[in-house]
């Protein structure tokens, strides 16, 4: 108890003369030994490559994991599972339970229905499409946040727990130079004081003369004489001890600050290593995004060419009765790259029925249409759109062409002719240039 007590009561003391020596140093009565440029640069870049680690590592964090309740109970689970050493389940991702969720309904709907049939497929796409995920996330958490994760935990509390290190031995050393500097002073104070028979006034001289002549005692004066001269002897002595004394504790200090230096300085520079770590991790970051895209868009064309080859068969039957295909409508295919920014392509559909199916091309041979001598004008492609068929004209952003309407044509599509392609151009696409 008493062990503790002590050491608490040093603590205090330090802290004590810590906060003392940091407030004069910020206003200046008290001197503040500097650090090289190139380590304080050193620091400065730690600093930023530390911060914007954190940001990026968080916001990546968000970016993989959403939902703000889901990430919190994962890093949960997480913590539990790492202390207990064992190995963190694969956890079913939003896209397989959507699945699952679609294939249990089809089994109530009916897998002989043309819903349940397609909830079925759908639903495995679904389960396709939530099993590329958690390999994306997988993967990502593996060779980039990993990392992030091992910098910030790992390297950085050393660094960091080296500059304390270092601050601290900076603030010794600071403390030996201003007790170097008081005990000069007090040395120099010293020895420009004068004797103490130098300072004695005549009269005074004088008269203790006359009163050793009368009482014939010189001895006792001469003895009061040599115990002051004594005294300032070992004063002058004892500051000049003290000098020497704060001159070795200075030199035991800038040595431990100097190797102290240099050990921040060596974790400092390992910050370009770091940086080139990061480098590699964010490639392989970029790369397991760009297979995970690609796997859904190809998963997501498979889809389509599926639910396309049933449409026949399934849309009308499910969603209007009566229909006729020849008044169907569709939705075209994604648009690529070259579509304007922040704008998706629109639906076509028929006015004439809510199923979505597209114009059969039997209905109209495109290419013993004659363009007519009046009524046909010039019109600027908005977005990209490719063909379904030979009877249509794919398309490209930012295109003129010239187009005209034909009797019997549904009003929702245009003949489009460039050059001496034609076909036909859903309107929609189109703005029509007077």
């Amino acid at each position: 108890m008493d062990f503790n007590l002590k050491k608490l009561t040093s603590d205090a003391g330090v802290f004590f003369t810590r906060a003392v020596q940091f407030t004069e140093e910020k206003l200046g009565s008290a001197e503040k030994t500097e650090l090289d440029t190139h380590l304080e640069n050193l620091i400065a870049r730690a600093d930023c490559t530390k911060n914007w680690t954190e940001k990026i590592f968080r916001q990546t964090e968000v970016l993989l994991q959403p939902n703000p309740i889901d990430h919190t109970g994962a890093r949960i689970e997480e913590f539990f599972y790492e202390k207990l050493d064992k190995k963190i389940p694969s956890r079913t991702t939003n896209g397989e339970l959507l699945g699952q969720y679609m294939l249990d309904a089809a089994k109530d709907f009916g897998p002989g229905t043309p819903y349940g049939s397609t909830l079925i497929t759908v639903g495995e796409y679904q389960i396709r499409l939530g099993g590329a995920e958690r390999e994306f996330l997988q993967t990502s958490a593996i060779n980039f946040l990993t990392p992030l994760r091992n910098f910030l935990e790992g390297d950085w509390r050393t660094i960091s727990k080296e500059r304390r290190l270092l601050e601290n031995r900076r603030l010794d050393l600071d403390i030996c130079k201003a007790r170097v500097k008081k005990a000069k002073q007090a040395e120099a104070k010293a020895a420009a004081e004068p004797d103490f028979q130098e300072t004695r006034p005549r009269n005074y001289v004088l008269s203790a003369s006359a009163s050793a002549q009368s009482s014939g005692g010189w001895d006792s004066w001469d003895l009061e004489d040599s115990k002051e001269s004594a005294y300032v002897m070992d004063q002058r002595k004892l500051w000049s001890e003290e000098v020497d004394k704060a001159e070795q504790e200075l030199r035991v200090a800038q040595t431990e600050f100097d190797r102290q230096a240099e050990v921040t300085r060596l974790l400092l520079e390992g910050i370009s290593s770091t940086h080139v770590n990061h480098l590699r991790c964010l490639h392989e970051f970029v790369e397991a995004q760009a297979t995970y895209y690609a796997q859904c868009h190809q998963y997501m064309q498979e889809l389509q060419k599926e639910l396309s080859s049933a449409n026949s068969n399934t849309y009308p039957n499910s969603f209007a009765s009566n229909a006729n295909p020849s008044t169907s409508a569709t939705c075209p295919s994604p648009v690529s790259s070259a579509t304007l920014p922040g704008v998706s392509p629109p639906c076509l559909a028929s006015t004439s029925t809510p199923g979505i199916a597209r114009e059969p091309s039997g209905q109209l041979k495109i290419q013993d249409v004659q363009q007519p001598s009046t009524g046909h004008r010039k019109a600027k492609v908005l977005y990209d759109y490719d063909a379904h068929d030979t009877s249509e004209l794919s398309l490209l952003a930012d295109e003129l062409i010239t187009v005209y309407t034909v009797p019997g044509m549904d009003p929702d599509w245009l003949v489009g002719e460039r050059g001496n392609q034609k076909g036909k151009v859903p309107v929609t696409y189109l703005e029509l240039l007077s």
